[in-house]
């Protein structure tokens, strides 16, 4: 009966001893007698006792390295602090065990490296605008490295590039010196686009002017009326400018003003007239 009772502890010994529960997102590599033998999958897993043994488990999900802000030199020569993260994920466990030792220390090197060699390749200016094309040259360069290491960069967030406080102001001041700008064109195409209204309504009612002139020549009452408009849009500008003088006119005379104007513009509507027919 003892030795039963042996064999049965012995029995379940070695599947205790045998059997690995592996966690969702994670990976273990197994070594036989000093030498890779295989990976095991998440859910459970049997391993030979004391043949086999688990070298590493780690995680096949997304994890990041915070990158501390560092101090570049652009390539217009302006100091920048610039902070950034990257996101990486193990895609061969054996490998990111065998061909680096401490993973997660050369990402972090290596990273920072890159990063501070593309963004010395750039201005200032090139940097801000194109930071999307920054990023992803990051990350090509770091991918042909961390290849070999069963390591895949997924991206690189470029969280913040800070310029010293002067260069700052000058942009602001750069910034501020293209709004006025933009202001005072769009500004002035609206009194272009307003002149011309007016210009084009000036002439539509000169045409319609010009058309009742002809039909009959006598009447004087049209002429009289645009001179009395005339008279009144004159002395309002007038009033109105800074270096404005008031001239007194004799309203006894002033008939003979508008008399004479009228005969003037309606001798030359006639002449037009003759030689429209002519």
């Amino acid at each position: 009966m003892e030795p039963i009772i042996a064999i049965v502890l012995v029995l379940v010994g070695y599947a205790l001893g045998s059997a690995k529960v592996i966690s969702e997102g994670n990976q273990a590599l197994v070594e036989r007698l000093g030498r890779k033998h295989r990976t095991l999958s998440p859910g459970l897993n049997f391993i030979v006792p004391v043949i086999d043994q688990i070298v590493m488990e780690d995680t096949t999900r997304e994890q990041y390295i915070d990158i501390k802000p560092q101090n570049i030199i652009t390539k217009d020569n302006i100091y920048l602090e610039v902070d950034a993260v990257v996101f990486w994920r193990i895609s061969s466990m054996d490998r990111s065990f065998y061909e680096i030792d401490d993973l997660q220390g050369a990402l972090a090197q290596l990273a920072t490296t890159t990063l501070r060699e593309i963004i010395a390749q750039n201005t200032l200016e090139e940097a801000n605008s194109f930071r999307a094309e920054v990023d992803k040259t990051i990350i090509d360069q770091l991918n042909e490295t961390t290849k070999k290491w069963g390591v895949e960069i997924i991206r690189v967030d470029i969280q913040r590039i800070t310029p010293p406080d002067s260069v700052r102001k000058s942009m602001e001041e750069q910034r501020a010196a293209e709004i006025k700008s933009r202001a005072a064109i769009l500004e002035a195409e609206g009194e272009r686009q307003a002149a011309i209204k007016k210009a084009e309504g000036t002439k539509t009612s000169l045409q319609i002017i010009s058309e009742a002139l002809r039909s009959n020549p006598e009447n004087k009452e049209i002429l009289r009326y645009l001179v009395a408009q005339d008279y009144v849009d004159a002395s309002h500008k007038l009033g109105a400018s800074q270096n404005a003088k008031i001239v007194f006119m004799d309203p006894v005379k002033s008939g003979d003003v508008y008399d004479q104007l009228l005969a003037e513009a309606v001798v030359q509507e006639t002449n037009k007239s003759e030689n429209g027919a002519a």
